[in-house]
């Protein structure tokens, strides 16, 4: 009977121990676990395609009181929506242009330090570490903290991974081609870019597909002036990416953004005629196509965030926040003069 005693007593210190290093001291818990590449235990059940698995995700990251936050960061649900219609798109008032330049330039410095930070061996949970530290230092909120409930500061979408790759312990590997999406609020607007980076050596065909998607991603945006019809835009980026034999993703779009994160107009990146509204003076907008090698149709995993290629294909995307001036378009999240090169320019 005491030895049953013993033991019970062991197996309960044994496991408030392992309680105390993996939730009480995160540090520790991303020595032991983070770095390692565990991936958590898959269901049997999901088919995932490609060669990417989930690993294993670290806790949500705080954020200090002080800093001015959106309507979503404590509850997960937007209180601020845009309720009017597809081709009804907001004005921005010079004020809030001003915050959105200021917001812009916080985001591209953020995104900025996310690309010098790539390399081979890191995970993409230290990446989200980075860029939610440097959000936080610049007095910034982290947009994707909490929206909708999102868990992580930013998205990490790796080779087949569409969107909306959560961080985590994966590990980023030489060849790999990765998106880093950043997204800040500061002063009640937003602030949203991406890039996708090339990871060490990697093959000229996935090599060819970001530039591919960069040159048609840019000259959308060069076609952007007052008066254009936003529907004209997916037609630009189609008919580049096609002529190489990619695709374009229909499920997913450029948006609004200001006040409000996601607002009109939805910008797609593919041939269309949907009535979506006219550039105008004060609109702000992104445009981020996601181009594949091959089929561009969704495939979610369990998580209902992470969207990958049905064939497990690679896929690369660019971002940008843009305001149409008077006389043109400016991008409010363009690089600056101490940014780093595009990763095949160096």
């Amino acid at each position: 009977m005491l030895v049953l005693l013993v033991l019970l007593l062991s197996l309960i210190l044994l496991a408030y121990s392992y309680r105390t290093i993996i939730h009480n001291n995160n540090n520790r818990y991303d020595k032991l676990y983070m770095n390692k590449g565990f991936g958590k235990p898959v269901s049997s059940s999901f088919k995932y395609v490609g060669k990417l698995k989930p690993g294993v995700r670290g806790p949500k990251r705080i954020v200090d009181p002080s800093i001015m936050r959106p309507d979503y960061a404590e509850t997960g649900k937007p209180i601020a929506k845009d309720k009017g219609q597809q081709w009804e798109i907001i004005v921005q008032t010079p004020d809030d242009i001003e915050r959105m330049r200021k917001a812009g330039k916080i985001a591209r410095e953020v995104l900025d330090a996310a690309v010098r930070f790539v390399k081979p061996g890191i995970t993409t949970d230290e990446i989200d570490r980075l860029v939610h530290e440097e959000t936080v230092k610049r007095n910034a909120y982290p947009s994707p903290l909490n929206y909708h409930g999102f868990p992580k500061s930013c998205c990490t979408s790796i080779n087949e991974v569409i969107c909306h790759g959560i961080p985590d312990s994966t590990i980023v590997n030489d060849g790999d081609i990765i998106n880093v999406d950043v997204t800040i609020y500061y002063d009640g607007v937003h602030g949203d870019c991406s890039e996708t980076i090339l990871v060490g050596n990697v093959d000229p065909k996935l090599k060819d597909l970001v530039v591919t998607t960069y040159t048609a991603w840019k000259a959308a945006i060069n076609h952007c002036k007052p008066g254009v019809k936003y529907n004209e835009i997916g037609g630009i980026i189609e008919d580049i990416v096609s002529a190489k034999g990619y695709t374009t993703v229909k499920e997913f779009c450029g948006h609004g953004v200001g006040r409000i994160f996601h607002a009109m107009p939805n910008v797609l990146h593919y041939r269309n005629n949907i009535r979506s509204g006219v550039m105008a003076p004060g609109h702000t907008f992104t445009i981020e196509p996601m181009i594949c090698l091959g089929s561009p149709k969704p495939y979610y995993w369990p998580d209902e965030w992470t969207v990958t290629t049905s064939d497990g294909l690679a896929t690369a995307q660019f971002e940008h926040t843009l305001l149409i001036t008077e006389t043109g378009v400016e991008e409010l999240t363009g690089k600056l003069s101490t940014s780093p090169k595009y990763s095949w320019e160096q």
